[in-house]
């Protein structure tokens, strides 16, 4: 923008100055009004519908999933893909601080009076790459499935094995992911790591009969999964072990 420029859109902005109304009390009212007006209809809708709360929590269930509502699910997802703990902080707080940080000095960085989408190009990138990050994880957070799940690609040596291995290895994934293992054990960087042993390559250290015998008849503190079903439990033994 060069000096004749900026002198006109001085010039026109102190017209329109001029011509316009102050702030306050006429924005001031009428953004109070439509609070009052937002406020009332909530809670008309909150006495009338009343809030959903959904069943009664099971504290035995070990299948249920944990879902925050829609407009958390970007940092649901951040969360959730940010494996190491000692980054934990770091997902939760420290990125979505730093993005409200940098929008709030974004004025001071970007002070062009253009209004002109493609003559603001700071801005823009910034408005585009924030709001299409929050869109992807959002998205990804919300078709997501059990945040328990194990992420682990089914072995060559188990596809070599056909469609019915595959079937019974995934199976045995899912029983794991189900039973609670993870909050024991690590298993390729899913889960915790302890107080039980890691579970990675558990399939090349013990042999099967030996992870049936544990499973069975497993030392303290650590529950017997003898109640599940034959198949079931047959498959988790399975699933382990091919963790070679």
């Amino acid at each position: 923008m060069n000096q004749r420029q900026k002198e006109e859109y001085l010039r026109e902005y102190s017209i329109l100055k001029s011509e316009g109304k102050p702030f306050f009390p006429y924005a001031v009212a009428k953004d109070a009004a439509m609070a009052c007006i937002v406020m009332a209809i909530i809670i008309t809708l909150s006495i009338l519908f009343g809030a959903e709360l959904g069943p009664k929590v099971n504290p035995t269930s070990t299948t249920y999933v944990p879902r925050p509502d829609w407009y958390f699910f970007f940092l649901f997802e951040l969360l959730r893909i940010t494996k190491p703990p000692s980054l934990t902080g770091l997902a939760t707080v420290g990125i979505p601080t730093l993005g409200m940080i940098l929008l709030f000095l974004l004025p001071f960085f970007d002070r062009s009076p253009e209004r002109r989408p493609e003559r603001r190009p700071v801005a823009m990138f910034t408005l585009v790459f924030v709001v299409g990050a929050m869109a992807f994880l959002t998205y990804d957070g919300a078709t997501i499935g059990t945040p328990t799940a194990l992420e682990i690609k089914t072995p060559k040596a188990v596809i070599a094995q056909g469609a019915a291995a595959v079937a019974k290895f995934e199976a045995g994934r899912l029983g794991v992911a189900q039973s609670g293992c993870e909050a024991c054990h690590d298993i390729a960087g899913n889960g915790n790591p302890g107080p039980g042993p890691e579970l990675t390559h558990i399939g090349a250290r013990v042999p099967e009969e030996a992870i049936a015998r544990t499973l069975d008849n497993p030392i303290a503190p650590m529950p017997s999964f003898r109640h599940l079903p034959n198949a079931k439990f047959e498959a988790i033994i399975y699933f382990l072990s091919q963790l070679k």
